[in-house]
């Protein structure tokens, strides 16, 4: 008799990679969903005033509702979104991210940040999916990292360290390599420098961790102020 455990096969990857109004799509419904869920599901207007907002954007982009209308049929075909009917008969939409990405609501966070700006240090990443979910600091992103990384959701664009870059695996293999081969620019100039007194290595890995701490204070008061203009813009609306 065969062991049921033997034969069983791991469920299949529902996920697959995104083009870049796709992902922004995806992004937008992730980070509605966490921060102002009152006005969640979103209509096509919502979704496209969101898509093209100014704060917590990049690269920015200028959607009209024929492109997000076309993302979303994708999405929808992909099981990514779903379409629901609204209190006024408005057509509105909503994630489906949990399941399709296999995360749990800090890995959501975690991955709609990366969606709506892409590659990015982990500290800038820590303070901006915080504003999703709490992540007091480092030690508690760590553990979401590693469980992105081991789904292959999530990969590292520069070395594992102190100030690295990582970014989502959504991208279309095109695109991939262009974040990959953009990232590595800089790295011959840096392995091409002459070396130095002994003492020198312990000087420059010093400065490197300083500046990497500074990189994600940076950050954070970076997110705060995109937090604040982005409740400025929508009292205003």
């Amino acid at each position: 008799m065969t062991d049921q455990a033997e034969t069983s096969e791991a469920p299949a990857r529902k996920w697959q990679p995104l083009d870049r109004t796709q992902r922004r799509i995806a992004g937008v419904l992730v980070e509605k969903a966490k921060t102002t869920p009152g006005s969640y599901p979103l209509t096509m207007n919502s979704m496209v005033n969101a898509s093209n907002q100014k704060s917590n954007r990049f690269p920015q982009m200028q959607l009209d509702e024929g492109d997000a209308y076309e993302a979303c049929e994708q999405l929808m075909k992909l099981g990514a979104i779903a379409q629901i009917q609204g209190d006024s008969r408005t057509e509105k939409y909503r994630h489906l991210l949990y399941d399709w990405l296999g995360v749990d609501k800090t890995g959501i966070a975690v991955m709609g940040e990366l969606l709506l700006r892409g590659a990015q240090t982990l500290g800038e990443l820590r303070a901006r999916a915080a504003r999703m979910e709490p992540i007091a600091g480092m030690t508690e992103l760590r553990p979401i990292i590693d469980s992105l990384v081991a789904k292959e959701l999530m990969i590292y664009v520069t070395p594992p360290g102190r100030g690295c870059i990582v970014t989502h695996n959504l991208y279309q293999p095109q695109e991939l390599e262009k974040v990959l081969k953009d990232a590595g620019a800089t790295a011959p100039a840096a392995a091409a420098a002459p070396p130095s007194p002994s003492s020198a290595p312990l000087v420059v890995s010093a400065t490197g961790n300083e500046l990497a701490e500074l990189r994600e204070e940076v950050a954070e008061l970076r997110q705060e102020l995109a937090d604040l203009r982005e409740l400025v813009e929508s009292l205003t609306q």
